[in-house]
């Protein structure tokens, strides 16, 4: 799987978008294409460069799984697109 992070700064985490409840949702895309096609969008929209990085499978879903925290597998048969109104957030 395939996920997003800021360009040159893996350390300050993956990208996730907000959810209608304002949680945010950590994006695993199966297809390394599609991840990068969703960066492109991001940064079309305004945001910062992304990179698109190879993660485990298991490793992602059973660490977002420990920590609680929302994740959604992008397949090649989804259609997503960056919401206009969410930026990249820098913690």
């Amino acid at each position: 799987m395939y996920l997003l992070t800021l360009k040159h700064r893996k350390a300050d985490g993956a990208y996730a978008v907000a959810d209608e409840d304002g949680r945010r949702v950590l994006f695993l895309f199966e297809e390394e294409d599609d991840a990068k096609r969703y960066g492109l969008m991001l940064e079309d929209n305004g945001d910062k460069a992304m990179e698109v990085i190879e993660v485990d499978d298991e490793l992602a879903i059973n660490t977002c799984r420990m920590y609680n925290y929302k994740y959604a597998v992008i397949t090649p048969d989804d259609f997503v697109i960056p919401p206009s109104n969410d930026k990249i957030q820098e913690d």
